[in-house]
């Protein structure tokens, strides 16, 4: 097999589904399955590059979470954190908001559903606040991140701002950490430039 057949292949293991916000995208990746169960590629630097993310990742996070939990929505001012976030078991209903000040989709949110079954990941670069909702039992939440987590300059933004108006998809009340419960409103949080 020749390199060009090799990247051949490679780009044609993820799809690139364009979202409504300005730099976030759904990767679907090609999935090969039969009676043992199934492979996928969820990372390929090489693939990732071609589709437009050429940040280095340089910390994986694993986040186990019941039913009707919300985490987030968490952003770094400083040391900011491009994620790219899958599901490995479970389904969640994952949110981003986009914090640039200058961009033309500021303050409005994106959701996309991602889940063990459907193997989609949701890119979601710097400059953007993350959460996600749980919808089934549990959810197994895997992510990459471009820095470091830095808690002197980790914010979090209202999971429950009347501005936002976000439908986290919860037929039953949210179980939220004290630390989501005092987010800030988006008309008063540190964005980015």
């Amino acid at each position: 097999m020749n390199a060009a057949h090799t990247l051949r292949v490679t780009m044609n293991s993820i799809r690139k589904i364009p979202a409504s916000l300005s730099g976030v995208f759904i990767l679907e990746p090609r999935v090969f399955g039969d009676e043992r169960g199934f492979f996928f590629e969820s990372y390929n630097q090489q693939a990732m590059t071609e589709l437009g993310i050429t940040d280095q990742f340089v910390q994986d996070n694993h986040s186990c979470s019941s039913r009707n939990v919300v985490r987030g929505l968490h952003y770094q001012i400083q040391r900011a954190q491009g994620k790219l976030v899958r599901v490995a078991e479970g389904e969640i209903l994952d949110v981003a908001v986009d914090l640039r000040r200058g961009s033309p989709t500021f303050g409005r949110w994106e959701a996309v559903r991602l889940s063990g079954e459907n193997k989609r990941m949701l890119w979601i670069p710097v400059g953007f606040a993350h959460g996600f909702s749980v919808l089934s039992e549990k959810a197994h939440v895997l992510y990459k991140t471009t820095d470091f987590y830095a808690p002197e300059h980790e914010r979090t933004l209202a999971w429950n701002d009347s501005d936002l108006k976000i439908d986290w998809g919860l037929k039953e009340k949210p179980i939220v950490s004290k630390k989501d419960q005092r987010g800030t409103a988006l008309r008063n949080a540190e964005t980015f430039d």
